[in-house]
């Protein structure tokens, strides 16, 4: 039996609660809404929902709509870098092989966006290898209007493999949080598959370390929050706690429970839950 799609769509407010209740509508069928983080700091939220290729598309574009008509981009604050009011749809295959599936059902949903709520749309991800997060303006999008739509911006669409949004926050200075952040993400010599900000939280009084697993077998969380950890105290900064931004794979909890429990060898193959969701590898008759 084929397992469905995930879908993680990012939009560009969390503190509306008018505007975030018509979003959890908008976004409650006929796709399954699974979870809903909201971020006030970060004046964000992240849905995350599963359905087969129609279902999502559906319920997707009607969310996309509803941010269109709800959201003025140009009076967003918020901490997290944005381009549209529907900032990010990415479109998940639950299972590696699947990621055929995910590429067409995110092309029919960037067709569907440009074409019936004429709104610009980038492509990202899987369908836009070696593509960056795009700045508006820098190149023409691959549907929908020529032109950034002066309220809602624009749209990425992507297919992409799971990830974890991960964060962890500190109290102490922005500029500890900047350098952290740049002594564990990828590009700048630390763990592989990681992206990496250091933000400011005002609301809350803290600072953030806000990343993108993008491996987590190559990086462990737990591994990381010790990294985090180390680096805050040398820093004059303190960690006083951590989120999950949306939902994680089973293993990497999995991965992380190994260490805390201190069982040798434990991986995600010791989860149940995970085994079920295996071929079998043998039948009995």
């Amino acid at each position: 039996m084929a397992l469905p799609l995930e879908s993680v769509p990012n939009f560009s407010e969390g503190r509306d609660a008018a505007t975030l209740e018509a979003l959890r509508t908008a976004l409650s069928r006929p796709a399954r809404l699974l979870d809903l983080h909201v971020d006030e700091d970060h004046n964000r939220s992240v849905f995350t929902l599963v359905g087969d290729e129609d279902e999502l598309a559906e319920t997707l574009v009607a969310g996309v709509a509803c941010a269109r008509d709800r959201i003025y981009l140009r009076r967003h604050e918020g901490a997290h870098p944005r381009v549209g009011a529907a900032d990010v749809v990415p479109i998940v295959p639950i299972k590696p092989e699947d990621m055929g599936r995910a590429k067409q059902a995110a092309l029919t949903l960037a067709e569907r966006i440009g074409d019936e709520l004429s709104l610009p749309v980038f492509l990202y991800g899987e369908l836009a290898p070696g593509r960056g997060r795009v700045d508006a303006g820098e190149l023409p999008p691959d549907f929908g209007p020529s032109s950034i739509d002066e309220r809602a911006g624009a749209v990425l669409v992507g297919a992409r493999g799971p990830l974890i949004a991960f964060n962890v926050n500190l109290r102490g200075e922005l500029s500890a949080a900047r350098a952290i952040a740049a002594t564990v993400r990828e590009r700048d010599g630390g763990f592989p598959g990681v992206r990496a900000l250091g933000l400011e939280l005002p609301r809350a009084g803290l600072v953030q370390v806000s990343m993108n697993v993008e491996d987590w077998e190559a990086a462990a969380l737990h591994e990381l929050v010790a990294r985090i950890e180390a680096e805050a105290t040398v820093r004059g900064a303190e960690v006083v706690g951590a989120e999950l931004v949306g939902l994680m794979p089973g293993g990497a909890a999995a991965v992380a429970a190994g260490p805390a429990l201190r069982i040798d060898g434990f991986d995600a193959s010791r989860v149940l839950e995970l085994r079920l969701l295996e071929p079998a590898e043998f039948d009995l008759d």
